[in-house]
């Protein structure tokens, strides 16, 4: 599947998979550098997105549903120039057409918040395969 390809591509690992919880890591480096020599935010942005989305579709899945991303705020917070950075998403509120989801990008050595950024979404019905 394509998106897979996407995550793959992006360097996305996810090592706690779950309805109140998505922890893992992305990779950033001067593959993902903006002209000024630092980590472009639209990664920070896919990331977020991505983590959020997993954990909203872990929530749903039992129910016939999958979860789309409907809004996507990101602040970057600091510079970042290489490393892979931590990623920690939760939910902040989970209903039953809608969800929205807090995730945390941060440096592994000191723990320094790097971005952060709130998605929404709304859940759907599952397409059939």
């Amino acid at each position: 599947m394509a998106h897979r390809a996407f995550m793959r591509m992006l360097e996305l690992e996810f090592d706690e998979l779950g309805p109140t919880r998505v922890v893992g890591s992305v990779a950033a480096d001067e593959r993902h550098h903006q002209p000024w020599g630092v980590v472009h935010g639209g990664l920070y942005t896919t990331a977020i997105e991505s983590f959020a989305t997993m954990g909203a579709v872990e929530a749903v899945k039992d129910r016939g549903l999958r979860a789309v991303g409907i809004s996507n705020h990101t602040d970057f917070v600091r510079p970042h120039r290489s490393g892979r950075l931590e990623v920690v998403a939760t939910p902040v509120h989970q209903g039953s057409s809608q969800q929205l989801w807090q995730v945390e990008l941060r440096r592994p050595d000191d723990h320094k918040l790097i971005a952060r950024g709130q998605v929404r979404l709304q859940n759907v019905p599952a397409e059939r395969e």
